[in-house]
């Protein structure tokens, strides 16, 4: 095959073309910081990149999740607290009325006090978390007890409040009132008690004092066994929050070891490339002659 002159120009052309190529994507490279700008730059990279950020994005909204399922276990753990405080108090003022010969106007003062106690346990278990009843389950637009009496028939919804925190891991957050203060004619629910160690207190009958403070006992054990629960749903949260945050880290780490251009590396390669290309020029200079006289010498 006859090398002609149109062949040797076209050649060294593509070639100039070539190392042009090589020098606008290292550029690029340099500029962006990314060895990836576009999937024709690592088709396999870039699938690895898009399925460490979808996974990243999912870890976000679990985070999310998992910062709302945290507001709500420690407001409710917090509010369970308050309740056993004051059960606690009613524990005391009942063994005050029980113990030793007391006149019946100290009676009636602490049976004062447990009216107020009872009263208080209702506001705590009607509370509120952002606009919502915390203690009815899903019913949170619902008081769990609508008036003073209502502890006598209320009926709770017992759907759950969940959130997935993780894939596959889902946590249930809340209680229902039942749980804590105890179902309609339960004979340890706290309302039912502390009205009928009221009605003992200002009738000074000793024996149904002292019957309701072995219902208080038993009711204190039980508020204090659902605060305890959900102290370790807390725990379990937190490590589930450490996981994460664990798991953000390492995706991070794999999308910069993916995307990210080794600037080092980069600038070796640029200058490398534009020395090729000072070179290709020199040595086109040579082949592609100017003018046909210079060709003719």
């Amino acid at each position: 095959m006859r090398v002609t002159q149109r062949m040797l120009n076209n050649n060294m052309l593509h070639s100039l073309s070539n190392n042009l190529s090589k020098m606008e994507k290292i550029q690029r490279q340099l500029a962006t910081g990314k060895m990836i700008s576009k999937p024709s730059d690592d088709p396999v990279g870039l699938s690895y990149s898009m399925r460490f950020r979808s996974e990243l994005t999912a870890n976000d909204q679990y985070q999310r999740n998992l910062d709302s399922a945290v507001s709500w276990v420690d407001y409710s753990e917090t509010t369970i607290g308050q309740a056993a405080q004051v059960i606690q108090r009613a524990r005391e003022l009942a063994v005050q009325g029980a113990n030793g010969p007391n006149p019946q106007d100290a009676l009636n003062s602490i049976a004062a006090e447990i009216d107020q106690l009872q009263e208080q346990l209702r506001e705590i278990a009607n509370s509120r978390f952002n606009g919502k009843f915390v203690f009815n389950g899903q019913k949170t637009d619902q008081a769990p007890y609508p008036d003073q009496n209502s502890y006598l028939s209320s009926t709770f919804d017992s759907g759950k409040i969940s959130f997935e925190l993780s894939r596959g891991v889902v946590v249930d957050v809340n209680m229902h009132a039942g749980e804590i203060f105890g179902e309609a004619g339960e004979g340890d629910n706290i309302f039912n008690v502390l009205a009928t160690l009221s009605n003992a207190l200002r009738t000074g009958d000793a024996n149904e004092i002292q019957a309701q403070l072995g219902n208080l006992d038993t009711r204190s054990d039980k508020v204090i066994e659902r605060w305890t629960d959900l102290g370790a749903k807390r725990n379990r949260i937190d490590l589930i929050d450490n996981r994460l945050k664990d798991s953000n880290i390492n995706l991070q780490a794999l999308i910069s070891k993916t995307e990210d251009a080794d600037m080092a590396a980069v600038i070796t390669n640029l200058k490398t490339e534009e020395n090729v290309f000072q070179a290709s020029l020199s040595a086109g200079a040579r082949i592609i002659r100017p003018s046909l006289i210079d060709f003719l010498r």
